[in-house]
C-alpha cells in the first residue's frame, strides 16, 4: 500500500558545463506545473471500496461473530461492534488520521504528529497520491477508505472477548488501544516514513495492522480475562449458523473492497488483488474443508466459514503482490495451519480465545505477511519488488511480523491491566450467566 509521501521523487544532481548554465540563466523559467487533478474512475471506486469495507463491519461481522455467541449474548456482540465503529469515526477524524499519516518530527518513524488533528488543512482540493506517480485521489475519499480500516480492527478484537466482557471496559480499551497501538503501527507499515515502510516489509492491505494486531490483542485479552463460566465443560455452540454464513458471505464480498480497494487506482492492480482475493480464499476453504473431514470424519459448514476467512486474512497482506496460483498455496496453507490453530493447539493450551480470533486472524496474518516475502517472486508468479530477494525480503517481513508482536502483545496487556484497574473487566457471574443481552443493555436479540 502507498500513500502520502510515497511518490515524491529525489532530486538528482546533474553536472553541467559552463556554457550551458549560462545560456540557461537568459532562458526565461518554465511556467509551474499543474497540479494533479483526481481521475473521477478512480474516485468512484475508492469511494465503493470504502462503502464495501465498512459493510464488513457493519454488518458482516456483526452478524458473523453475533451467530457464533450463544443466543443470549447476540446483541451484546452486535452493540460492542457497532459502538467500536462509532467510536473510532470521531476518533479518526480528530485526531487518528493525523497520527497515522503525517510526519512525526523526531518520532516519524514510528508516530505521526498533530499536523492534520481535526483534519486540518483538508478540503475538497487536497489530494493523496496514489502509486502511480501524478495520480491523485481526493484527501476525504483517502481518509474515508482508511478510517474504514481503523473501524474494523478494534472491532475483530471483540470476538476474542465476547460473553464476559463489560460493555464499558470494552469502550474504554478501544480509545486506548486506537491511539497507543493501532496508530502508531498503521503509521510504521504504510507511511513513507514510517519503520517499516522504510525497512522495505510488504503490507499491501493490512496483514500486520489489521489482523496480527487484532489478533494478538485478542489473544492478550482473553488470557487477562480469564475463561467463559462453563469453558470446556458445558457446550457453548455457536447459535445460528444461518447469520455466521450471511456474515461470511458478506465479510467475503466487502473484502474486495479491502484488497483491492488497497491499490487505490481503477488498474490491472485492483484486477489482479480482486483474483487473488478469490483464490486464497477458495484455496483456504477447501484445505480446511478437506483436512477436517480427514480427520473428523465429516464435513463441516463452520469449517468452510472458517477456511474462507483465513484465506482471507492470508491473501490480504499479498493480494497486489503475489499471482493467483501462489494465492492459491498461501491460501491452502493457511487453511490447514489454522485448522490445527483453532482445534488442537488451542485446546491443548486451554485458552478461551472465544471465536477464534487469535487462530483465525492472528496465525493466518503471521503465515500471509510472511509468505508474502515468497510469493512476491515473479519466478512464482508474484510482481516483484526492486532488487529482489527472497531470503531478504522474507527476513524483511518476519521483521514487521515480530514488531506487530511484540508492539501489540506489550501494549495491549497492559492497557488491559489499565481498564481493569480502573472500572474493571469483567462483568459479574451472575451477569454472565444471565447472558449480557439483558444484564448489560436490558433488551434481547429475539422475542418469541
Amino acid at each position: 500500500m502507498n500513500f502520502k509521501s510515497l511518490t515524491r521523487a529525489g532530486m538528482v544532481g546533474m553536472a553541467l558545463a559552463a556554457g550551458t548554465v549560462a545560456a540557461l540563466a537568459q532562458t526565461p523559467p518554465a511556467a509551474p506545473a499543474a497540479a494533479a487533478v483526481a481521475n473521477k474512475g478512480d474516485t468512484a471506486w475508492m469511494l465503493v471500496s470504502s462503502l464495501l469495507v465498512l459493510m464488513m463491519t457493519l454488518p458482516g461481522l456483526a452478524l458473523f461473530y453475533g451467530g457464533l455467541a450463544r443466543s443470549k449474548n447476540m446483541l451484546s456482540v452486535m452493540s460492542h461492534i457497532t459502538a467500536t465503529a462509532a467510536i473510532m469515526i470521531i476518533i479518526w477524524v480528530v485526531y487518528g488520521y493525523s497520527l497515522a499519516f503525517t510526519g512525526g518530527g523526531s518520532l516519524t518513524s514510528f508516530i505521526g504528529g498533530f499536523s492534520k488533528a481535526f483534519l486540518a488543512g483538508v478540503s475538497t482540493e487536497t489530494t493523496t497520491d496514489t502509486f502511480t506517480k501524478g495520480v491523485v485521489i481526493p484527501e476525504y475519499v483517502f481518509i474515508c477508505f482508511q478510517m474504514t480500516f481503523a473501524i474494523i480492527t478494534p472491532a475483530l478484537i471483540v470476538g476474542g472477548l465476547v460473553e464476559r466482557m463489560k460493555f464499558s471496559a470494552l469502550l474504554l480499551f478501544v480509545v486506548l488501544w486506537s491511539g497507543f497501538v493501532y496508530f502508531p503501527m498503521a503509521h510504521m507499515v504504510w507511511f513513507s516514513e514510517g519503520y517499516l515502510f522504510s525497512l522495505g516489509a510488504l503490507d499491501f492491505a493490512g496483514g500486520t495492522v489489521v489482523h496480527i494486531n487484532a489478533g494478538i490483542a485478542a489473544l492478550v485479552g482473553a488470557l487477562v480475562l480469564g475463561k467463559r463460566i462453563g469453558y470446556g465443560k458445558e457446550l457453548m455452540s455457536p447459535h445460528s449458523l444461518t447469520m455466521t454464513f450471511i456474515g461470511t458471505s458478506l465479510l467475503w464480498v466487502g473484502w474486495f473492497g479491502f484488497n483491492a480497494g488497497s491499490n487505490l487506482e481503477a488498474t490491472a492492480g485492483a484486477a489482479l488483488a480482486m483474483i487473488n482475493t478469490l483464490t486464497a480464499t477458495a484455496g483456504a476453504a477447501l484445505g480446511w474443508l478437506f483436512i477436517e473431514w480427514m480427520i473428523k470424519g465429516k464435513p463441516s459448514l463452520l469449517g468452510m466459514l472458517s477456511g474462507i476467512i483465513a484465506g482471507l486474512v492470508a491473501v490480504t497482506p499479498a493480494a497486489g503482490l503475489v499471482g493467483p496460483m501462489g494465492a492459491i498455496v498461501l491460501g491452502a496453507i493457511c487453511g490447514v495451519v489454522c485448522f490445527f490453530f483453532c482445534t488442537t493447539i488451542k485446546n491443548a493450551l486451554g485458552y478461551d480465545d472465544s471465536l477464534d480470533v487469535f487462530g483465525i486472524h492472528g496465525v493466518a496474518g503471521i503465515i500471509g505477511s510472511i509468505g508474502t516475502g515468497i510469493f512476491v517472486s515473479p519466478a512464482l508468479g508474484g510482481v516483484g519488488v526492486a532488487d529482489y530477494a527472497m531470503g531478504a525480503q522474507v527476513w524483511k517481513q518476519t521483521v514487521a511480523v515480530l514488531v506487530a508482536v511484540v508492539w501489540c502483545g506489550i501494549g495491549s496487556f497492559i492497557l488491559f491491566k489499565i481498564v481493569d484497574a480502573v472500572i474493571g473487566l469483567r462483568v459479574t457471574s451472575e451477569q454472565e450467566r444471565e447472558g449480557l443481552d439483558i444484564a448489560e443493555h436490558g433488551e434481547r436479540a429475539y422475542n418469541m
